[in-house]
């Protein structure tokens, strides 16, 4: 059933998206009730996704990268006994927190004041909040300018990266899922939840999850060396995809007949040949 959510001040249905870093590939899409995850249900869900990936990779190293909505003290104190499992997520801050980054802060802030400059200080410090078994770096970024001082706090169990790196090349490169996201939810619609039941909207995000994958093997299989091959998914449905033709339906074969000239012309008929090649 869908869950109030403050945010937008209704009833509502929420996808989460996985996807892995690196690729874009999806990984899972999974529907839940409008309210924010609890800890429990995330922590739930990460282990049993991250034992499955497990059983098919043991060798390779899985690192959870997501925004404070991640942030699991039962995930972290999981992580911390299990081999080739890390995690950098955002954390909310708190007055326990601030107090902890004081002299940073403040630093900043006089910095600011008297160069009237921008000023972004990093900085690192071993914290253990009343429900965590083990203690976990936390990295602060304190951002102070004319419009004020922004602090973000990331939770991490990697601490053989120096801060400033891990955060601005390992936890700001996860924008890149917000850009996926964009892809599944605007350009393929996949925020269209106007079934009456959970399961039926479930299903739904599973078929338009289904076209993210076809679609993003084709950019980045077929379509790789060309100029869609960073392409939003929106561009290839309307250069490539959204192509008029004509269908004939004959007695042992189905001919589909395009146009003499279109936009991606030369596009299209290499991606043709590829399929062909496949088939053979």
């Amino acid at each position: 059933m869908g869950l109030f959510n403050t945010y937008y001040g209704d009833t509502c249905y929420m996808p989460l998206h996985i996807y892995e870093g690196f690729s874009g590939k999806l990984i899972t899409t999974i529907l839940k009730p409008g309210r924010r995850s609890k800890s429990t249900n995330v922590f739930a869900l990460l282990r049993r996704l991250i034992v499955y990936l497990q059983g098919h990779w043991p060798n390779t190293m899985i690192i959870l990268r997501g925004d404070s909505h991640f942030c699991s003290g039962q995930f972290m104190d999981w992580a911390e006994g299990q081999k080739n499992v890390e995690f950098l997520t955002g954390l909310t801050g708190n007055s326990v927190l601030n107090k902890n980054a004081k002299i940073t802060i403040e630093s900043a802030q006089r910095e600011f004041k008297s160069t009237g400059k921008p000023v972004k200080r990093y900085h690192s410090f071993e914290h253990k909040a009343g429900s965590w078994e083990h203690s976990q770096r936390v990295i602060v970024k304190v951002e102070a300018n004319s419009m004020g001082t922004n602090i973000r706090y990331v939770a991490s169990s990697i601490r053989c990266i120096r801060t400033k790196a891990l955060y601005e090349n390992a936890y700001c490169a996860r924008g890149a899922a917000e850009l996926r996201i964009k892809d599944h939810k605007t350009y393929l619609l996949s925020d269209r939840m106007s079934c009456s039941s959970f399961l039926a909207n479930q299903f739904r995000l599973f078929m338009h999850s289904a076209a993210y994958v076809l679609i993003h093997t084709l950019q980045k299989e077929v379509l790789r060396a060309t100029e869609y091959c960073n392409a939003t998914m929106k561009t290839i449905q309307l250069k490539l995809i959204k192509v008029a033709a004509r269908v004939k339906i004959l007695k042992s074969k189905v001919k589909i007949e395009l146009p003499v000239e279109f936009y991606g012309k030369c596009v299209f008929e290499k991606s043709l040949w590829i399929f062909q090649e496949l088939r053979i």
